[in-house]
């Protein structure tokens, strides 16, 4: 898609976030074909983007829901996800979380703990009601990925170890208030190497073997999400390649296919555009100071992410004009940059600078701090703008402090 970045910031205005639903729309009709031929569900995480106009729009072309909240689960609900498509994961969840899940009928609750299915089943067990499980299961396998977002060595919280998982599925198999239907494992995120998603596959896939030897019948096999993009020059793995290791790896299982992309489907859908205040020398360092900040986009200060940054309408630029800038925000803490030695123009007031592949964990992570409102969100579909979420004002951000105003003043 073309896009008209400064016509886009001039309607908008900046810090803005521009979502292409013809690059998502794609990038899910191309995992769904890849899994042709076999009974499978691809959920989307919302996590990566929780905005309900894109959820909606992966819900409008069959995709589920892997949700890890309430609230999330609830934007599926509303984005109009099939209840039967909707799973609930997460390491905590609390009693009435695990009751209105419960209460809203949707696919299966996924456990991470012995102590969670023992609430599960408490909580089942008051509503009179049998709760569809799965079990995340943590296979021990390195993923080759940052640490922040490796979930699948013992090192890390998430899961249990086949074990465990085992001696779960048989104590649901015998409770009347339980009903274990799935296996999931996820290894991490922004995966860029088959080999540990196939030893992965395969260790989950012997162990529904191992429960089927039990009379435990496993419907659906959930491979979690985790497939790398590229971001600056990685080697990423194609959808037909990841869709043939799960394929292999359950062949002769009677399961529903089940895999959970988020950061695959939006990441490079997206694109953060930023002005620029003004430029500043500091010991010899440039540093461009954008409107944009950490609070926007915290992946480059919280996991050091690289993510391209060019100029909006550079083509006429000279090469020997480029020098090296840090891009900063006007947060303040150090760690407030986009990025560091980037090779650009000089660059006057309002000079309109893009940040690309920041469609996944970018707004969804964003924050208020240091009093900041929201972007605005924006999205393109068959060269047409809409605005999805509108810009936070002051205002928004205080609401519910001045709400207690009133009892605050009774109070004194």
């Amino acid at each position: 898609m073309n896009i008209d970045f400064s016509a886009l910031a001039q309607k908008y205005n900046t810090p803005l976030y521009l979502y292409d639903f013809d690059y998502i729309a794609k990038r899910y009709q191309e995992l769904k074909e890849a899994f042709s031929g076999q009974k499978s569900l691809i959920s989307y995480a919302v996590k990566a983007n929780s905005n309900i106009f894109v959820i909606r729009h992966l819900a409008q072309m069959g995709a589920g829901a892997d949700c890890v909240s309430i609230g999330e689960v609830r934007r599926a609900l509303a984005a109009g996800v099939k209840r039967y498509k909707i799973i609930f994961s997460g390491v905590g969840k609390r009693d009435e979380e695990i009751r209105e899940a419960l209460q809203s009928d949707i696919l299966m609750l996924n456990l991470e703990s012995e102590a969670e299915m023992k609430r599960v089943e408490l909580v089942a067990k008051e509503l009179g009601k049998e709760a569809r499980i799965s079990i995340r299961v943590n296979p021990n396998i390195d993923p080759k990925t940052h640490p922040y977002i490796s979930t699948g060595l013992h090192e890390n919280k998430f899961g249990v170890e086949i074990d465990v998982a085992k001696r779960m599925y048989i104590y649901a198999k015998k409770s009347p208030h339980l009903n274990p239907v799935g296996v999931h494992f996820h290894i991490g995120s922004q995966l860029t190497e088959l080999d540990p998603i196939k030893e992965a596959c395969g260790i989950v896939a012997d162990l529904v073997r191992n429960l089927k030897a039990l009379e435990i019948e496993i419907k659906f096999f959930d491979v979690g999400g985790g497939l790398g993009v590229t971001y600056e020059s990685e080697t990423t793995i194609s959808a037909e390649a990841y869709a043939d290791v799960v394929i292999e790896a359950a062949r002769g299982l009677d399961v529903t296919l089940l895999c959970e992309p988020g950061r695959y489907l939006t990441a490079n859908a997206g694109y953060l555009l930023t002005k620029v205040l003004y430029e500043k020398g500091n010991g010899g360092r440039r540093f461009v100071i954008v409107d944009a900040a950490m609070n926007d986009l915290i992946r480059p200060s919280l996991y050091d992410a690289y993510h391209k940054i060019e100029v909006a309408d550079s083509a006429d630029t000279k090469k020997e004009e480029m020098t090296a800038a840090d891009i900063v925000g006007p947060v303040c803490e150090s760690g407030d940059f986009f990025g560091k030695n980037v090779m650009l123009p000089p660059l006057g007031h309002d000079a309109l600078v893009v940040i690309y592949s920041a469609g996944a964990y970018g707004f969804s992570m964003s924050s208020n701090y240091n009093t900041r409102g929201r972007a605005a969100e924006v999205a393109l579909v068959n060269g047409e703008d809409h605005l999805i979420r509108k810009r936070e004002q002051f205002e928004d951000i205080v609401a519910l402090e001045l709400a207690c105003e009133s009892g605050w003043q009774r109070s004194k």
